[in-house]
């Protein structure tokens, strides 16, 4: 890994010749990118408003066009110097009529993200045009990440980790302390260990709080005997991590050492699952399995995990509903959890990239107990 996780260029050029692919299999002449996330992974763009318009045909390449509003000429052409921009308002509507003028034939557009009132306007827009839906083909890509994608997952994961290990260290995680402080404490930790956001609301879950899944932090007290679930995560340059780490603040009793051991059991069954051509219900199943054999099925009670990469919650899902096999270079979690109401849970869970002959753990903070006295 580099030191510096702005020292690659994503190749943006080649990803829309890899959409270019899946355009010419599924019949359309071209795409209407609205998605914003999707935007930014096919061009760099960042900013809050933009359409694009991208081409099944490898000379066409000179007509693919990004919209975008006046706030944002000057970063447009920092962010995309090589494709041809537009400046319009309505940008979405810009293009379609762009893509009229052009006689494009059949335009695609993300029937998964457009609204019908959007679809509206580009019907009455579209001349000569025939709007298709064409949903998820860029999220299709983006379950594959590349290099730099890698780069700055690990980046984010290890800014998580420096971030838990420094709260610890610290003493900011100790009795006396309540959820919201000890959040905001390790929140403001991830940003000063390379953090350009956080990924989500932090969750600190204290004794029976732990006992909720997405427990959002509150005024309760830490306590000597608590479980303390931490679940939080980092963005940089838009890549997401996520981790849960529980822990015992103080000695644990018999039963927080056997739930604990239970999951960490389960999460590593869960792990050993993941390789490129693995069934994606049939991961979930492996780690759930360990559960239910211990007699607490009933209390996992969400799926194992989620990809993760621009945003945090993306394609696959590992769950007992989840489709499709696992490919090669597909950056997921594996949380399993188990959660007895008005006592006390435990989850764990690291993100990893899933490769042939061993995934790669990115989140590198030890699954023993930690106890913190």
């Amino acid at each position: 890994m580099s030191a510096d996780p702005h020292a690659r260029i994503p190749d943006h050029a080649a990803r829309r010749a890899a959409l270019r692919d899946l355009l010419v299999e599924n019949g359309a002449d071209a795409l209407l990118v609205t998605d914003l996330i999707n935007i930014r992974y096919l061009t760099g763009f960042t900013g809050s408003n933009a359409a694009l318009l991208v081409y099944a045909w490898d000379t066409a390449e000179d007509r693919t066009v990004i919209c975008t509003d006046g706030r944002y000429i000057t970063q447009v052409g920092e962010q995309v110097p090589d494709l041809r921009a537009e400046i319009a308002r309505a940008s979405a509507r810009r293009i379609v009529e762009l893509a009229g003028e052009w006689q494009t034939g059949r335009v695609g557009y993300e029937s998964h993200i457009v609204t019908v009132d959007e679809h509206r306007g580009f019907v009455a827009q579209a001349t000569g045009l025939e709007l298709v839906a064409a949903p998820g083909l860029v999220e299709q890509l983006r379950m594959v990440k590349d290099a730099y994608e890698v780069e700055q997952l690990r980046a984010a994961c290890a800014a998580g980790d420096a971030a838990l290990a420094a709260l610890i260290e610290r003493g900011a995680l100790r009795p006396g302390r309540t959820e919201r402080q000890v959040a905001r404490d390790l929140e403001w930790l991830m940003f000063e260990h390379g953090a350009d956001a956080v990924a989500f609301e932090t969750i600190v879950a204290t004794g029976v709080n732990s006992a909720v899944p997405h427990h959002r932090p509150t005024d309760a007290v830490l306590a000597t005997g608590d479980f303390v679930k931490l679940d939080f995560g980092a963005v940089v340059n838009g890549y997401h991590s996520d981790m849960t780490r529980t822990l015992a603040l103080g000695a644990p009793d018999d039963w927080q050492r056997e739930v604990y051991a239970l999951v960490r059991e389960s999460q590593r069954a869960g792990r050993k699952a993941l390789k490129p051509g693995a069934d994606c219900a049939g991961v979930d199943a492996a780690a759930r399995g360990v559960i239910e054999a211990a007699g607490h099925g009933e209390l996992f009670v969400h799926g194992l995990g989620h990809g993760v990469g621009l945003r945090i919650h993306e394609a696959p899902g590992l769950a007992k509903t989840g489709t499709g096999t696992l490919l090669d270079g597909v950056a997921v979690t594996v949380e399993p959890g188990v959660y007895f109401p008005g006592r006390g849970g435990v989850r764990i869970e690291d993100t990893l990239v899933v490769h042939e002959g061993g995934s790669e753990l990115l989140t590198l903070t030890s699954k023993d107990l930690i106890v913190v006295e």
